[in-house]
């Protein structure tokens, strides 16, 4: 009888599950679930008063209502029995950090509390902690801790850490009853298996713990609030685990509430992007994994730790064991497209778009389509999420350099793609200035079914780029997961590198770059990049100055 795992893809909407056969990777069934809530952003449940700029929140219920419904959606389509279930992995959008009781309860489940915004799962995209990461990363770099280089010099305001100095400071109160600070996934897993762990993936990245180092110090922390001292020794949780270990078994009580052995065992968790690394075959040095969505994540193994500029972190087994895993990314990518589309595109194109029944995207990009390399005569800056690599700074805006009145949409959108590539081949630059090799490009994700968008990139880029063949690569690299925490003795697998190469599927699709193409390119990226420093490296800070005039105005 095949042996079957569970693979959970916790996105910013919404929850995805994905029934895999382990023996071949193949997807035997999947299903998705939105969140009640969705990201909380204007106003908390249940109540009138308005959350301030830059605030994401979730409500943690529809993690668990969500995982629930999709499990059961699985086992229904495919009949399977689920005694043939051997284990749970999930992937979680992060830094998404719980303030909870030692129980686990969250604490905005609690009466006296629901009314707090500061008591609620503070989403990945919450920037709200921006004034406290800047004072961190002040405050690091005065003191030349030695961990602030792993991440590019910069803390991020989506991190661990700027949240809860956050809560600190704005609601005492609630840091003070908060007995955990806990991420999204680890706090499943802990409802599952009454076991509590924290991943080293998001620890890591996020959290700032290093495998031989530990957390930031006691005196460190001490530096930035009087009782903000004890935050890792008190308040966050000590076992730090690599991704595909196996915290626990599902408690009886969720065994019987997802009809699943009470047996089956549930992985250690990972962030979203970086379990698709595993989805999209990847176990090795040297493959750089860009997972295009939203915004996009890039990835990279590698056999040693070095400084890579603006890198979001460097983690021994943040992903496989006994490798050092890079993280860069860019904050806006499709969201930068979808805003294009939605709030500067004519209505004669949307009307276009739907008399040929196409999105505006679509229409866009068969618009852009025969256009070559800066052929609509404008550079971008595609900043408009901010620069999470390799500036790491979310105070940037976006830049347009060479409209005219004779600009159409289509041109706008073609140099807007071209932005993204450009800002991907700086993040790759960064990494073989510092000889960490890239012998390969693998791309995942809903932005590579744009054809035009992916030749761009291997243009621009100057390499070729493969197509992950999974479609669902987060969700598959989840299952893989929990095919390793099951164990080759319950069907499962010992290793994930066993398990990736048992797993994954070959890639859809090749990209090759196209030479003249390159060339040109190769002309506009050096044009790119001054004005890449200048707008970003202190040349100008007029960006900084109006976002900064824009979120005074908003909150006065």
């Amino acid at each position: 009888m095949p042996t079957y795992s569970i693979g959970l893809d916790f996105g910013t909407e919404s929850v995805r599950a994905l029934l895999v056969d382990v023996s071949t990777g193949e997807a035997v069934a999947t299903a998705v679930e939105s969140y009640a809530e969705g990201v909380i952003d204007e106003r908390l449940p249940g109540t009138t008063s308005r959350l301030p700029p830059d605030w994401a929140l979730q409500n943690p219920a529809d993690w668990l209502t969500g995982l629930e419904r999709t499990i059961a959606a699985v086992l229904a389509q495919s009949r399977i029995d689920p005694s043939a279930v051997a284990g749970i992995g999930l992937d979680f959008t992060s830094c998404t950090v719980l303030p909870a009781h030692a129980d686990g309860t969250p604490l905005c489940e609690l009466p006296a509390f629901s009314a707090e915004r500061h008591a609620w799962p503070k989403l990945w995209k919450h920037h709200g902690a921006q004034a406290q990461a800047d004072r961190i990363t002040a405050h690091a770099a005065a003191r030349g801790e030695r961990w602030l280089p792993r991440y590019g010099g910069r803390i991020s305001s989506e991190w661990l850490l700027p949240k809860a100095l956050e809560i600190a400071e704005e609601a005492p109160g609630i840091f003070a009853a908060a007995d955990r600070f806990i991420e999204g996934a680890d706090w499943v897993v802990w409802r599952l298996t009454g076991s509590l762990a924290r991943n080293a993936c998001a620890a890591g990245y996020k959290g700032t713990w290093h495998k031989r180092e530990g957390d930031p110090s006691r005196d460190f922390l001490a530096g930035l609030r009087p009782g903000f001292e004890a935050l890792y020794a008190a308040k966050v949780p000590h076992d730090v685990v690599a991704p595909g270990t196996a915290v626990g078994r599902l408690t009886p009580a969720w065994a019987e509430r997802l009809h699943l052995p009470v047996g089956t065992a549930v992985a250690a968790p990972i962030i979203d992007a970086h379990a698709a690394v595993l989805g999209g075959g990847v176990a090795a040095p040297g493959t750089f994994v860009m997972m295009m969505g939203t915004s996009t994540c890039h990835l990279l193994l590698a056999d040693a730790e070095r400084p890579v500029e603006g890198m979001a972190g460097v983690v021994e087994d943040g992903i496989v064991p006994g490798y050092f895993a890079y993280e860069s990314g860019q904050a806006a990518v499709g969201d930068l497209f979808a805003w294009y589309a939605h709030h500067a595109v004519p209505p004669s194109y949307h009307a276009a778009a739907a008399e040929q029944g196409l999105s505006v995207q679509a229409l866009l990009t068969a618009g852009a389509d025969g256009l070559g390399p800066g052929s609509s005569g404008l550079l971008v800056l595609d900043w408009w999420q901010g620069n999470r690599s390799t500036l790491g700074r979310s105070d940037l805006s976006g830049l347009i350099v060479g409209a005219t009145l004779s600009t159409r949409a289509e041109e706008i959108f073609h140099a807007l793609v071209e932005a993204t590539a450009f800002g991907t081949r700086a993040i790759i630059e960064s990494y073989t200035d510092q000889a960490l090799p890239v012998t390969s490009i693998v791309a995942g994700g809903g932005l590579t079914r744009n054809s035009m968008l992916m030749q761009i990139y291997a243009d621009v880029t100057g390499r070729q780029i493969a197509v992950a063949g999974a479609a669902q690569a987060s969700a598959l690299g989840a299952a893989m997961l929990g095919a390793v925490a099951a164990g080759a003795g319950r069907g499962g697998h010992d290793t994930l590198t066993e398990a990736v190469a048992r797993m994954a599927p070959a890639p859809t699709r090749l990209y090759e770059p196209i030479d003249a193409n390159t060339r040109e390119y190769d002309l506009l990226y050096r044009e790119y990049t001054r004005l890449y420093d200048y707008f970003g490296r202190g040349g100008s800070e007029i960006m900084k100055t109006l976002r900064g005039r824009r979120r005074r105005v908003k909150q006065a």
